[in-house]
Parts: structure tokens; sequence; C-alpha cells
């Protein structure tokens, strides 16, 4: 049985912070404190108010706000159950008059009729499991009213309203209205005002996703919805199946990121440098003390800074797993007194110049280093007993006694001999060889997979999202 949704506001309140933080958002006591006070200055008369006060008072970031509209609107929804206009009472639907007025609010950017139309379409072309005699088909005729229906389904009334096809509609009515006479730069304000229409597009979309989710969330709990339904933040997604405007937010946070690890470095490296007691110089200062070493002295360390070296499969969608690494570790490297970056897919390259030249547009990364670097052979697939062997013998001097070994890659393999013997022979002229892993543990050594088989001549983690990634380079990376 379902929980049932909370009712008054503390209750809301307590349920809200409480999935956030099961999405990873760290809430504290008096940040949530600070959110009911927020609710109290501003009231509940407007609800738009009342979500940018507590955005303002439980997070961090505003790459955070993809997570917490959806979990908002779910526990402070703009109403309940179906608009009284859509009680279900079997009124015809008409998919085209709703298009037709939906390209009419387009064109005035009007949000409370967009929010309306967003409400009735989920009522009208939403609904699934409906009671018989509900043809489904969505048009004119259908009768699919919110009292028969056993759930709703925003992708199911985006597919039949298509509002993106609304486009060139909507740029003909702002057209018609405008007082503005066409210019020289009629080209270019046409490409604007179409990226506008597209964004307000977006915007109903969203709407509409939200409207489904509430109506959802009242039959099987918001809890469960808050859990299941909501896109986890960038940060936690992982790598494999990362879509592209996740992995440009990863490459928005590298430099913060990377500027928290290398303090994190820095004090790590103080601390190694204390060194171990100095037991004569302990000793002798005891004498003071009749004996009793009140102050040990500490043997002084002088450690050279440490050599970097990663080693990268950019093939396939493991590629945007090791672009992400390749931009947070070039952004470290002042922290070692030399980094370099090979890439490879069935044959091995070095790419760390293509890297440092391209730290101002880490977007195109991948394009870089498959046009500008020879990582490929005959296909594109992976090869890693090839690449491994290639980069033991034709970069024997980039493996030092001071080096640490990053290898980033799935070690899918295709059905390729694995080489062990060029990774055993890495391992034994490195300092350290770590292997970051985007897979599942639980995949490893599965099909064409020798995880298990690499795993046991260096240590393999498993480094699914950036979460993972940024906890384990604090932890990996050398002093």
């Amino acid at each position: 049985m379902n929980a049932p949704s909370p009712t008054g506001v503390p209750e809301r309140l307590t349920a809200l912070v409480q999935a956030l933080r099961s999405h990873g958002i760290r809430i504290g006591t008096g940040e949530t404190v600070d959110a009911g006070q927020a609710i109290e200055a501003l009231g509940l008369s407007d609800r738009e108010r009342v979500r940018e006060g507590l955005a303002a008072a439980l997070l961090h970031s505003e790459g955070q706000r993809p997570v917490f509209d959806p979990v908002f609107d779910l526990y402070f929804p703009r109403g309940v159950g179906a608009p009284d206009a859509l009680d279900g009472s079997g009124r015809d639907f008409d998919r085209d008059d709703l298009r037709d007025r939906l390209a009419a609010a387009l064109a005035a950017n009007d949000q409370a009729l967009l929010a309306q139309l967003a409400a009735e379409a989920v009522d009208g072309m939403g609904g699934y499991g409906t009671r018989p005699g509900a043809d489904g088909s969505g048009g004119s005729g259908g009768s699919e009213g919110a009292g028969g229906s056993d759930g709703w389904s925003s992708h199911q009334t985006l597919q039949r309203l298509r509002p993106e096809t609304l486009l060139a509609r909507v740029l003909a009515a702002i057209r018609e209205g405008s007082t503005d006479p066409g210019s020289a730069d009629s080209g270019f304000t046409d490409r604007l005002e179409a990226d506008e229409i597209r964004r307000r597009i977006e915007g109903f979309r969203a709407l509409v996703g939200g409207e489904a989710r509430r109506r959802v969330a009242e039959r099987r709990g918001a809890d469960q919805i808050a859990r299941r339904a909501i896109a986890p933040t960038a940060d936690r997604v992982d790598f494999l199946i990362a879509g592209r405007a996740q992995l440009d937010e990863l490459r928005r946070t590298v430099q913060p990121l990377a500027r928290k690890l290398a303090t994190r470095l820095a004090a790590r490296r103080r601390r190694a440098a204390r060194g171990r007691i100095d037991l004569r110089r302990t000793l002798r200062g005891s004498l003071s003390t009749g004996g009793v070493p009140m102050r040990p002295v500490l043997r002084r360390r002088r450690p050279a800074r440490p050599e970097l070296v990663l080693l990268c499969d950019v093939s396939g969608s493991v590629a945007g797993f090791a672009n992400f690494t390749m931009l947070l570790v070039q952004a470290l490297h002042d922290q070692f007194s030399k980094v370099r970056v090979f890439a490879f897919v069935n044959r091995v390259d070095e790419v760390t110049d293509l890297i440092a030249r391209g730290s101002a547009d880490p977007e195109g990364l991948s394009t870089r280093i498959i046009s500008g670097a020879a990582v490929t052979r005959y296909h594109g697939g992976s090869d890693y007993g090839t690449s491994l062997g290639e980069f033991a013998e034709c970069h024997p001097r980039a493996i030092t006694p001071r080096s640490t070994v990053f290898i980033l890659g799935d070690a899918r393999t295709n059905m390729s001999d694995p080489n062990v013997h060029a990774l055993r022979d890495i391992a034994a002229r490195a300092r350290q060889v770590y292997w970051l892993n985007p897979e599942r543990r639980a995949l490893w050594q599965t099909g064409d997979s020798v995880a298990g088989t690499y795993a046991e001549l260096v240590e393999m983690y498993e480094c699914r999202n950036a979460r993972q990634l940024s906890a384990l380079i604090g932890r990996l990376l050398p002093v």
C-alpha cells in the first residue's frame, strides 16, 4: 500500500527535504529551518514565490534546479485532481482546437494559459488504462476523461499533441502582430525568434511532464514518484548513459571540482611532508624533561611532486567518461611535476597537447582527439590488448618509478587478446597503476569484458559517475 501524501505545510516541507536528500543534495537542519521561515515570511498565496524562496534556502548551486523544480511540484502542486473544467464528464476532446489555442498561447507567451493547456492535454490525451469505450486515439472523437484513466503519461500526451510542429504557425502569428517593419537583419531576427519559440515549446513540454507526474503522484504517492521518476543531478548520472546536456553540465563543473581537489591534495601533501619521528633527535630532546619524550621530533620529508600518466579509451559511450576525466586531470596539472595523457581505440597516441590547447573549448574534445590523433586502425572497436602492447613498446619512457598510471575504460576487448603481459609490464615499471571502470561491477567479466582478468594485475575501481570519480581521484592521486 502506498504511503499517504503529506497534507500539512510542515509535513510537505519535511518530505520535500527528504526527497532532495535522496537525490544527493546535501541539506542540513539549519537550512530546513530557514526554508520553514521563508514559507512563513512569503505566505502561500504566490506559488512561484514560494518555489524561489525554498530554492534560495535549500540549494547550493543552479545545477540542482533540474532536480528541485519537479520535486517541488510534487509536494507543493498547482492543484489537486483534474481541473474543474476537466472533470472527466464525457465531453468531446478536440485536439485541433487545443493545438490552435496552444499556438496562440505560445505566441503571446501566456504562462497561465500554457499551464491550463498542459492540464487539458494530459487529461485529453495522456490517460492510459481507460474505461471501455475510449478509443485512445487522442482525436476529436476520443473521450479520455480523468475519471476513467488508471494513469497518465507525458510521453503519450506529447506524442499525440506534437507541439514542436507548431513552430512555423507561432512564428507567423508573432510576425502578424509585430509593428516593427522588416530590417536588413531580418534573417538574424528570424533565427532569434525561432530559438525563443523553441524555448517556449520546451517550457510547455516541461509543464506537461509536471502535470502528468502530479496526477500519478496523487494515486501512487509523492514519495514513490519523487524517488523513481525524477532525473538525478548530472554528477550522479552514469557516464555510459549521460546525454549531451548532462555531459555539458559536467564540463562546466570541471574547474570548481579541480579547485576543490587541489585544495585537498595540498592538505594531504602538507601532512605527508611532516615525515616520521626522528628517534635520535627525539631522545636527545627528552633529556631536558627527565627522559620523557614530551615533544616528538619529526624527520622532515621533501618529496618531489609525482608524475601522472593517463591511458584513456575514447571509443563509443566510454568517451564521455574519458573526456571528463582528462579535463579534470588537466585542470589539476599544477599539482604534479608532469602530466601525460594517451588516448586509444585500437592504437595509442599521445594527446597531452590537444587537451591543453582545448581547455577553453572542452565540448569538442572527442572530435579533436579522433581527428587529430592516431587512435584507430582498420576499425573503430576497442582493442585493449593491442593498445596496451603498443603503449608499453612505443612509449617506454612515459613511465618511471615516480609515475602513477590511471587507465580509463570498460575493459571490453571485442573478443581480442587481452595481452595481460603488457599490463603486467606497465604495472612493474610504474609506482602505482589504477584502473577506473565506468561499468557496474556486476557486469565485469561478462560478454567480452576481461575486467576481472585485469583486476588481478592492477587495482580496478567501479567509477560510474562524476561523484564517484571525484571521490576516487581525491583518494587515489599521489602526493
